[in-house]
């Protein structure tokens, strides 16, 4: 079937809809969460529209899913004042229960988060797109993220417990908060690299507030009773609106101690500028990235299109992790495009519902608009859509596009397209390859596809002072969880993984003393009376 016959019928008819996943009412959602209580909000709301549109007999019609608060600047500055309380400048309750206890109140939120998987998958399908398997995928993974953290911290904390002993001096040293925390995660994974962050500032001692992303806002709802009934007052805060009103605030009031980010680079420089003391201001963000996939001339191709096409596709190429460039030598650039194009063909259209669909509708306004413009900069420049209906779009729907040769006077070289056009530069000399990565203002991963060990471990030694990541043979990913998660230059500050997110999130404090049976003595009697919550031998199994 053509794939101009195959957009024709992409959207179905509301009957046509499987009983399971169809969308009901819309639902307006008024309430937030503030000190520990679910607010009405009688303001404006902001409508929530799916990517999805239904076919009917006045044509296409995209979908109202229900709409949530268009909160100001003076509701978000009451959850933050919320969050500053419940810290109390370190005093409060919560920085100041022992671990095992905040441990305990994030498996009450874990058992409660996961009796709402179906409707938090359901709605990540309905609101950003992504198929059925990637969305229980995505919920899964979070759940087993947040069990991670907790046994991560049980470890470090273990070690915490220990004196040590150096040179006459006795000293106990343990990871305490920062202060209060400002989260924001990403509309690509709204629900696991939001919690990414959202998780190990919270066990850690922090209090939060967190504000959804701009696409996938709805799919919290479901969690905000558990977030409620999970934690003391003040301790998670959950606030919507606009950014450039909410957030602007509450940087503005100097009062965020830890920034998590994920999203543009020039977003979060932007925010951090509000802030009045930006030296006190630790920030954890996940920015841009135009990760390259460089495809050597002695190289096992099927493998290479295998990962190449996962890479640059999967979720539409909607993810920070993606293949966004690929560099093909010469010598196996055409038998590289003619296996390319025949996977993409195999790639099912369709609704995220649909049995074995990879290419779904695209969640974010203009966005078809914007991949047409770059398509047809770089076609106007010499490159040729080599794939047949590359391009091709229908309402929120673009066919994915495979683009060669593509050249450094195109838009598509240097611009990070976040969606499904895969540009491939033919190269002869590994040099323009390296010179590419030198120069380029991004510095997340990479992938290398060759079996010539010494041309692969040339490209190792030139590209690891540039890039977080370098996968061999294999492409971009964030996993495994445990691996650490950052970049270089303008693709992230910090770095992320269970065990270095624990870390961003807090700070470490030393208790010590002169070692003298005086001294020994005061502190074994701190121990046995348990006297003060940090100076302990608590051992947590």
């Amino acid at each position: 079937m053509s794939t101009a016959r195959q957009l024709n019928s992409l959207f179905p008819r509301a009957a046509d809809i499987p009983e399971r996943y169809r969308q009901g009412a819309p639902i307006e959602q008024r309430e937030y969460l503030v000190n520990g209580e679910l607010r009405r909000w009688d303001g404006p709301l902001v409508s929530v529209r799916s990517p999805i549109f239904l076919a009917t007999e006045q044509g296409d019609e995209q979908v109202l899913l229900g709409s949530t608060p268009l909160l100001d600047a003076e509701a978000a500055l009451t959850a933050l004042d919320a969050a500053v309380q419940a810290y109390d400048h370190g005093q409060g309750l919560w920085p100041n229960l022992r671990v095992a206890e905040r441990i305990q109140h994030v498996e009450g939120f874990l058992t409660r988060m996961r009796e709402q998987r179906e409707a938090v998958v359901h709605l990540l399908m309905w609101e950003i797109g992504k198929n059925l398997k990637d969305s229980q995928k995505e919920f899964d993974r979070t759940c087993d993220y947040i069990v991670d953290t907790i046994e991560s911290l049980k470890e470090l904390d273990r070690h915490s417990s220990r004196f040590e002993l150096e040179q006459g001096t006795l000293g106990q040293i343990r990871r305490v908060p920062l202060g209060v925390a400002l989260c924001m995660g990403p509309y690509n994974y709204p629900l696991n690299e939001t919690f990414t962050t959202l998780i190990p500032a919270l066990i850690m001692g922090n209090t939060v507030v967190f504000k959804p992303a701009k696409f996938g806002v709805l799919l919290i709802r479901p969690l905000l009773e558990a977030f409620r009934d999970s934690f003391p007052p003040g301790v998670i805060n959950v606030i919507y609106g606009r950014g450039r009103e909410t957030v602007s605030a509450l940087m503005a009031s100097g009062k965020i101690d830890v920034f998590a980010f994920i999203g543009t680079h020039k977003g979060a420089s932007d925010l951090k500028k509000l802030h009045p003391r930006p030296h006190r201001l630790r920030a954890a963000l996940g920015l841009d990235a135009k990760n390259p996939g460089i495809v050597l001339p002695q190289v096992d191709l099927d493998n290479a299109v295998n990962e190449a096409i996962t890479g640059a596709l999967s979720f539409n190429g909607q993810r920070c992790t993606a293949l966004k460039i690929l560099f093909v030598h010469e010598t196996v650039l055409d038998a590289f495009l003619e296996k390319f194009t025949a996977k993409l063909a195999a790639l099912k259209p369709g609704m995220p519902w649909d049995d074995d669909v990879a290419l779904t509708p695209l969640p974010e306004p203009g966005k078809v608009e914007y991949l047409s413009d770059l398509l047809d900069d770089a076609v106007a420049k010499g490159a040729r859509v080599v794939n047949p209906g590359g391009g091709t779009h229908r309402q929120s729907f673009f066919y994915p596009a495979l683009l060669s040769p593509v050249t450094p006077a195109m838009r598509l070289y240097q611009e990070e397209q976040f969606g499904p056009l895969v540009p491939v530069v033919p190269y002869r000399e590994v040099k323009e390859v390296i010179d590419y990565v030198l120069h380029s203002d991004y510095g997340q991963q990479l992938s290398i596809f060759g079996n010539d060990s010494a041309q692969v471990g040339r490209l190792v030694d030139a590209f690891v002072n540039q890039v977080g990541r370098i996968n061999i043979n294999a492409q971009c990913q964030r996993g495994p969880d445990s691996f650490p998660f950052n970049g270089r230059k303008n693709s992230a500050e910090g770095t992320l993984s269970v065990q270095d997110a624990l870390r961003v999130f807090s700070i470490r404090t030393l208790v010590a003393t002169r070692f003298n049976p005086e001294n020994k003595e005061l502190i074994s009697e701190i121990i046995r009376n348990r006297e003060s919550g940090f100076i302990t031998t608590d051992y947590i199994f």
